[in-house]
C-alpha cells in the first residue's frame, strides 16, 4: 500500500479531525452510487483504497504510533513502542537519536528518556523524567511506579530529602566521607589518606 496520508491527501501531522473530514470528502467525491452508469468498478476500487488508507492511520494512531516528526514534517516511522524496543534491545544511542528528534514531549516521551537514562547510569537524570512522566500523566501506574522505585531508591542513597525534592551532594558531604573513611582505616592499621 502506498502511503495512507497521501491517499488521502493529508499531511502526517494532521489533526485526527483533518484526517476525518479528507475521509468523508474522498467518501463523498468516490463513491460508486456517484458512478453508477458508468466507471463504477475504478470508483470501487479508489474507495476500497481510501477505506484502506483510512483504517491504516487510525489503527497507527490507536497504536500510539508517532508517524511524523512535527518539527520538520518529516516522516518518522518509529513509534514510542519501536523506542521501547530498542531500549529493550539495548539500542540506546538508537532510541535517544529518535527521542531527540521528536518534538511531541509528551509523558511517554519523558518515560522513554528516563529509561534511556537509566540504563546509562544518569540515575538523577532517570529520576527526573519519570517524574515528568508521572506529572504529565498521574493516572499511568507504569510511570508512578517507575517513579516512586526510583524515589525510594534515592532516599534510601541520600539523593532526595523526604519530601521527594531533589538533594545535590555537596562538597562538605564528600570531605566528611572520605575523613570517615579515613578513621575507619586508621582504627584497622592503615591510612586512606596520609597527610591526615
Amino acid at each position: 500500500m502506498n502511503d495512507p496520508y497521501q491517499i488521502l491527501g493529508v499531511r502526517p501531522d494532521a489533526s485526527d479531525d483533518e484526517i476525518k473530514k479528507a475521509y468523508r470528502d474522498l467518501a463523498k467525491k468516490y463513491h460508486p452510487d456517484n458512478y453508477a452508469t458508468s466507471g463504477g468498478d475504478a470508483s470501487g476500487e479508489k474507495m476500497k483504497e481510501i477505506n484502506a488508507a483510512y483504517d491504516e492511520i487510525l489503527a497507527r494512531r490507536a497504536g500510539g504510533d508517532s508517524d511524523y516528526n512535527a518539527t520538520d514534517g518529516a516522516t518518522n516511522t518509529a513509534s514510542f513502542a519501536e523506542v521501547r524496543r530498542m531500549i529493550a534491545a539495548g539500542r540506546i544511542a538508537e532510541a535517544e537519536l529518535i527521542l531527540e528528534q521528536t518534538s511531541d514531549h509528551s509523558a511517554e516521551w519523558q518515560y522513554c528518556k528516563g529509561l534511556c537514562a537509566m540504563y546509562r547510569r544518569r540515575y538523577h537524570d532517570a529520576a527526573y523524567f519519570f517524574s515528568e512522566a508521572s506529572r504529565m500523566d498521574p493516572t499511568n501506574p507504569e510511570y508512578q511506579a517507575s517513579f516512586d522505585r526510583f524515589r525510594s531508591a534515592q532516599q534510601r542513597y541520600g539523593s532526595f530529602t523526604p519530601d521527594g525534592q531533589a538533594r545535590e551532594c555537596g562538597v562538605c558531604d564528600i570531605c566528611s566521607g572520605l575523613i570517615c573513611a579515613d578513621c575507619l582505616c586508621e582504627c584497622c592499621g592503615g591510612d586512606l589518606i596520609g597527610c591526615c
